[in-house]
C-alpha cells in the first residue's frame, strides 16, 4: 500500500524541517511567557476592584477573544508599521500578536484560579498587614497558579497548534517548511503525514503531562 512512498525525502531535508520546529517551539515558548505575565496583569486588575481599570481589563479581554487570531497578526503585520512608520518584521509581528491573543485567555484562566482560593487566606494575609498586592504575590497567586498548572498547560498545546497561522506573515514554522518541502520534492502525502504526525506526538505528550499533573493536583 506504501508502494511508490519516499520517506526519505524526510531525513534529506531533516536539517530544513528542524528549523521549523524550532521557530514553531521558539515562538510558544516566548508567547506563554508573555502572555502569562500580560494575563496575570490583566486578572489582577479586573480583580482590583476599581471600576475603571476593571473596566478596562474586562474591555480588553473581550475585545481580543472575540476576533480571530489571524486578524490581530494582520493588525501587527501591515496596520501598526503605517502608525508606527517602519516595519515590526514578521517573527516580532507574530509573537505581539500571540502575547496580547493569549494574555486576554490567560487572563481568564488566572482569574478563575484567583477566586478559586478561599477568601480566608486574603483575610489571613490582610490582618497579618500585607497590602493588596502584597497578598496577591506571597498568598494567592502562589496557590492560584498550583491549581492552574493543568489548563495552562492545555492552552499552550493549542498556542503550539496555532502557531501554524505564523505561514500568513511568511514565516516557516514546522506546517510552512513541511508544505515547501512536499511541493519542492512533490512528496505531498509524505510531508503532511510526517507533520501530523510531529504535531501529534508533541501534542499527545503534553495531554500526557497534563493528565499528570491533574492527578498530583487533585
Amino acid at each position: 500500500m506504501t508502494e511508490g512512498f519516499d520517506f526519505g525525502v524526510i531525513a534529506s531535508n531533516l536539517p530544513f524541517l528542524l528549523q521549523g520546529l524550532g521557530l514553531s517551539l521558539g515562538l510558544t515558548f516566548l508567547s506563554i511567557i508573555g502572555g502569562l505575565v500580560l494575563g496575570t496583569g490583566l486578572a489582577l486588575m479586573r480583580l482590583s476592584g476599581v471600576l475603571p481599570v476593571s473596566l478596562l481589563s474586562a474591555g480588553y479581554v473581550n475585545l481580543i477573544r472575540s476576533v480571530p487570531l489571524i486578524l490581530v497578526i494582520f493588525w501587527f503585520y501591515f496596520l501598526v508599521p503605517l502608525a508606527i512608520g517602519r516595519p515590526v518584521g514578521s517573527f516580532y509581528s507574530a509573537l505581539i500578536a500571540f502575547v496580547l491573543f493569549e494574555a486576554a485567555y490567560y487572563s481568564e484562566i488566572i482569574r478563575a484560579g484567583i477566586q478559586s482560593v478561599r477568601k480566608g487566606q486574603s483575610q489571613a494575609a490582610f490582618a497579618h498587614g500585607l497590602t493588596y498586592w502584597q497578598a496577591q504575590r506571597y498568598v494567592i497567586l502562589p496557590q492560584a497558579f498550583r491549581n492552574m498548572i493543568p489548563i495552562l498547560v492545555s492552552q499552550g498545546i493549542i498556542l503550539f497548534q496555532d502557531t501554524s497561522l505564523v505561514f500568513v506573515v511568511s514565516l516557516r514554522d514546522l506546517m510552512t517548511t513541511s508544505s515547501i518541502v512536499a511541493r519542492t520534492e512533490g512528496r505531498l502525502i509524505e510531508m503532511y503525514v510526517f507533520a501530523a504526525c510531529v504535531y501529534f506526538v508533541i501534542c499527545f505528550a503534553g495531554s500526557l503531562f497534563v493528565r499528570k499533573l491533574k492527578g498530583k493536583t487533585a
